[in-house]
């Protein structure tokens, strides 16, 4: 650091995107970039390896500058490298809050790790360890209870998995966020209000922060949210005061999206961020803006320093200034049988069983006659849901993953059919397996409020009426539920006479077809509790443990195997 001119310092707090925010990749040089980020937007190359060498074209870039210091490469790895068609996408946090196993939350992140080195990167900005206080808010999927406790043991077991020995090129940075009370904003709005008290944030949201921290998380972003409208990207007592001095997190605290014009620019940066995220024209007003504050003093050379030693001290611990190329050799896991195993399992536990009258769960293999329906039971896309080769997810079929039926299709061994818009026409079935849920969305567009959009809490009407054109003729009726959330699903719970969770269960679809025959037995519980009625949403909040004035439909930890009814 005695050797960093000023503007190379700035440059270390700046990440951009490869393929936008600069004028030529000649920039990274030029700029002394610190990290480059993949999200939405032109791929890499045609390949994982046309990834990794678009990546090694950049790294060779900062290494050729005075002091050749090397790039981290982040990217939004949430459930699985899911930016990657072909990669292993697990079931998203709110699936693996439901098997309530560290264990295999923390082998998935292993896995994750992997693929996510073997297509360039080093940094994923992974776990979202989000409480959420309302099943409007759009990111409900992404956290993985609204139990503190639960969320705690599960981020510790994430970090472990995704970092494990950061020098190992089979591990990657792992980030907890969003820092603090993303999911716990006033009517569930992505990036509104937070109105708890601070005692009531140190109790509830701080636990799992503490969990990261003592797993050594390599970094923490903020979220979008205020806290009794203070913009936490600018909000020094939590930031400086509570993260990193009495807590010592001694990682890098990163902003979100254009967090530094958006939130007070340089008041982000005294608040205590190292680094921020350059993006859509803000390169040039972040690095200019920040070298005049400091220079007219209104930004410390300490806070300066503090945020670059933070950044130095990952890219040393990641072991970049020694091997700062991706790994070739980690191509071929991809994918691979073991990880796709790993998440089969995974989808399996996740499955929570809510109903299943007179035993009509496991199906005899032997049935005569299965109709499935509902366009969800074939589509991998829509059983992924957001954050899935795109930032909002995808409504078709992608690379390397089994859907639903295909599942079905592999274990049953009489007459399956499919009755993708429930027609009508296979009312002499044995059984009816209904596929039905939301469509894929990501950060606000999933939110569900006045004005923002046609999404609802209930099922829409069309998969309402798939349910009930086949519990009317008497057919006896498996629901399986896709969605990023608890639903209000008290009316079709009723029709049916099985009822199952599945939430977001990612590529391996089929895993769900092996609990449905009764291969395995159902494992999950509810990490959230159940909505009863759209009226238990009349409030800030919605449905969870901490407002005992609202009875659930079920509670938080619910969930029926084979031997109970």
């Amino acid at each position: 650091m005695s050797l960093m001119t000023l503007k190379e310092k700035v440059g270390q707090m700046s990440q951009v995107r490869h393929f936008k925010d600069m004028e030529s990749d000649n920039d990274i040089a030029i700029k002394f970039i610190g990290s480059v980020i993949h999200t939405q937007g032109p791929e890499p190359g045609e390949d994982a390896l046309g990834w990794q060498n678009r990546f090694r074209a950049l790294q060779e870039k900062a290494l050729s500058t005075r002091l050749g210091i090397p790039l981290l490469f982040a990217v939004d790895a949430v459930h699985g490298q899911n930016t990657f068609e072909g990669a292993t996408i697990f079931p998203h946090n709110i699936g693996m809050g439901a098997t309530q196993n560290p264990d295999l939350v923390k082998e998935a992140a292993e896995i994750t790790a992997i693929e996510t080195q073997a297509t360039g990167f080093n940094w994923t900005f992974s776990p979202c360890i989000a409480i959420p206080y309302n099943e409007k808010w759009g990111r409900v999927y992404e956290a993985f209870s609204e139990s503190t406790q639960l969320t705690s043991t599960m981020v510790a077991a994430s970090v472990a998995g995704h970092q494990g020995n950061l020098k190992d090129k089979e591990t990657v940075m792992a980030t907890a966020k969003h820092f603090i009370g993303d999911g716990a904003t006033d009517y569930g709005i992505e990036g509104g209000n937070t109105s708890l008290t601070i005692k009531e944030i140190s109790e509830r949201l701080l636990p799992p922060y503490k969990a990261a921290v003592k797993a050594k998380v390599g970094a923490v972003m903020v979220s979008f949210n205020t806290i009794s409208d203070t913009a936490m990207h600018a909000h020094k007592v939590l930031i400086h005061d509570t993260l990193k001095k009495s807590m010592g997190f001694d990682g890098i605290v990163v902003t979100d999206w254009k967090g530094y014009s958006r939130f007070g620019k340089n008041d982000v940066v005294n608040a205590g961020v190292d680094m921020v995220m350059a993006v859509d024209g803000d390169l040039d007003v972040f690095q200019k803006g920040l070298h005049s504050a400091v220079v007219k003093d209104s930004v410390s050379l300490e806070r300066i320093n503090d945020a670059v030693k933070r950044i130095l001290r990952q890219k040393f611990r990641l072991g970049l200034f020694k091997n700062p190329y991706p790994e070739p050799s980690l191509i071929p896991k991809i994918g691979s049988k073991r990880h796709r195993d790993k998440a089969r399992q995974a989808v399996r536990e996740s499955l929570v069983l809510l109903k299943n009258k007179d035993r009509t769960l496991p199906i005899d293999r032997k049935i005569e006659k299965i109709v499935v329906v509902g366009e969800h039971a074939d589509n991998s896309g829509l059983q992924s849901g957001g954050w899935t080769i795109n930032w909002q997810g995808m409504e078709e079929n992608y690379s390397g993953a089994t859907t639903i039926l295909e599942g079905i299709k592999s274990i049953a061994k009489g007459s399956v059919v499919y009755d993708k818009e429930a027609t009508g026409k296979h009312f002499d079935a044995d059984i009816a397996i209904i596929v039905i849920g939301e469509t894929p969305y990501a950060e606000m567009f999933g939110d569900i409020r006045e004005g923002a959009g046609e999404r609802k809490l209930t099922l829409s009407k069309t998969h309402q009426e798939y349910i009930s054109t086949y519990t009317k003729k008497g057919v006896k009726t498996v629901v399986i539920l896709i969605s990023g959330r608890p639903l209000v699903t008290t009316d079709q719970i009723n029709q049916s006479d099985a009822f199952v969770a599945a939430w977001l269960p990612g590529s391996e679809g089929d895993g769900i077809a092996e609990v449905l025959f009764g291969d395995y037995n159902f494992k999950g519980k509810l990490p959230h509790s159940w909505p009863k009625s759209v009226e238990d949403f009349k409030g800030k909040y919605g449905v969870n443990f901490w407002d005992t004035s609202i009875n659930p439909l079920y509670n938080f930890g619910y969930g029926l195997n084979y031997t109970e009814e």
